[in-house]
């Protein structure tokens, strides 16, 4: 495939509390994946130039989205981050491609603004020390 936008064609799922798969596109507005890399410094002070290896792979995403407290949507699958400590995959599919990754929540973040939209946020990062892998 070639270019395309962010519209449609997208796989949104988090496992609830016990492992099931949730398809919780419909209630998220925005989203941010991150699969950065850490950075080792070795420089040798002969080198007029910084030399860098690579070193550990991460993963980290934070899911954005309309409050919904319906049966299985995404209040169901966050209500629980508070009193859980359970890895959860997490799978983002875009227009064919898709990363599925084990993932622990550290935050459901609720948010009533002053017009009346009550959104949340729940920000998520690498669990289980498998490299994150676009398939």
């Amino acid at each position: 495939m070639a270019k395309a936008s962010g519209l449609g064609q997208s796989v949104l799922s988090v496992d609830d509390a016990s492992g099931t798969v949730k398809d919780i596109k419909n209630d998220i507005t925005n989203w941010q994946l991150s699969t950065p890399r850490g950075v080792q410094e070795i420089t040798g002070v002969d080198k007029s130039a910084i030399e860098r290896l690579l070193l550990l792979a991460d993963v980290s995403v934070t899911y954005n989205g309309v409050f919904n407290a319906a049966t299985g949507l995404s209040h169901d699958v966050f209500k629980t981050v508070p009193s859980t400590s359970v890895n959860r995959t997490c799978t983002n599919t875009v227009n064919g491609v898709t990363l599925a990754f084990e993932c622990l929540f550290s935050d459901y973040q609720l948010t009533r603004a002053n017009s009346g939209e009550l959104t949340w946020s729940a920000p998520g990062s690498l669990a289980d020390g498998t490299v994150p892998t676009w398939a």
